[in-house]
């Protein structure tokens, strides 16, 4: 059995990661500062956890979390293009510094390996698609800028230091326990709420941008791989669906699923926002054994039905 930390583990993405590894009988240690995270998205497994609530940014208390771990799965971050635009040097610390402590701590404490949530918004608004990890980032936002520089420190601690690293760059990931309510909540929470209030789900731009929108079990499956893959350390690998879909294209096959004929309503498009995104999953699948296990389609369905409303008693 070996031990692992989930950093972020409270939070949408990690809880679900906590979860999979409790259901397998590991040892999981979760650090979280509950910023953005909850602590009732890991109520499920809360006796088979050891919790820990801290920031990632008091290198202290990542030392002590550290200790006696094997793989660490760095999720914590400060999501969001918006609020790094707003407020980037807190997006820079906490994601650059603290991404820092975690690297500085894992390797002091012998773990064997860190997995690293990247992001696809490293790879900017170039205009070839798919994305390829080895095309050149042009990060166009202080949060891709931090999550890039998480990569280079990766790879630089792999190179110097031996601790062994795994990129994994997220496309787009959704699924239950993804904040709705937040300011900067992701846009399909945002649109299923709308629609179920009747609501216009509001789209910024003309709607025709695309997304390879990733349902959060694979992107759950991409970390575990990445901790026992072979010979992969140092390396950045894509986590998406390789298909991409418009957000006028995702407000219909919601309303499909809802039954629900609400149409959006345009604005203006957003400052730091990529036009287009699609993934090349090619090296994840031959190097980590990737595979999607979950469709847009099926995530969808499943994400619906886990925020429906309870059913009233009679």
């Amino acid at each position: 059995m070996a031990r692992y930390l989930v950093t972020g583990g409270a939070g949408f993405i990690g809880s679900h990661i906590v979860g999979r590894l409790a259901e397998l009988g590991e040892t999981v240690t979760v650090l979280d500062n509950l910023s953005t995270g909850k602590a009732q998205n890991l109520d499920r497994w809360w006796r088979q956890i050891t919790f820990v609530e801290a920031d990632i940014r008091d290198l202290d208390a990542v030392r002590r979390v550290c200790e006696g771990v094997d793989f660490v799965l760095h999720q914590a971050a400060l999501p969001s293009v918006p609020r790094s635009v707003a407020d980037p040097v807190t997006s820079n610390e906490v994601n650059v510094s603290g991404t820092l402590n975690i690297l500085v701590a894992a390797r002091d404490a012998g773990a064997k390996r860190v997995v690293y949530a990247g992001s696809s918004s490293a790879y900017g608004d170039t205009p070839t698609l798919p994305k390829r990890e080895d095309m050149p980032a042009s990060p166009l936002s202080p949060y891709a800028i931090s999550k890039y520089t998480g990569e280079l420190y990766c790879q630089v601690f792999a190179r110097l230091y031996g601790i062994e690293t795994v990129v994994l760059r997220y496309f787009n990931v959704f699924g239950p326990r993804q904040d709705p309510a937040s300011q900067y909540a992701a846009v399909i929470p945002k649109f299923i709420t709308a629609l179920r209030r009747g609501d216009a789900p509001i789209i910024f731009g003309d709607g025709d941008q695309s997304r390879d929108f990733t349902y959060v079990a694979n992107v759950v499956e991409a970390n575990l791989r990445a901790c026992t893959a072979p010979s992969v350390s140092g390396m950045v690998f894509n986590v998406a669906c390789g298909h991409r879909t418009t957000l006028n294209d995702l407000v219909g096959m919601l309303q499909q699923i809802l039954r629900v004929g609400t149409e959006p309503v345009h604005e203006a498009p957003r400052g730091g926002d990529v036009r287009h995104s699609l993934a090349d999953i090619s090296r994840a699948e031959e190097l980590l054994g990737y595979s999607v296990l979950v469709s847009l389609e099926e995530g969808l369905a499943r994400t619906i039905e886990s925020s429906a409303p309870p059913a009233a008693s009679l």
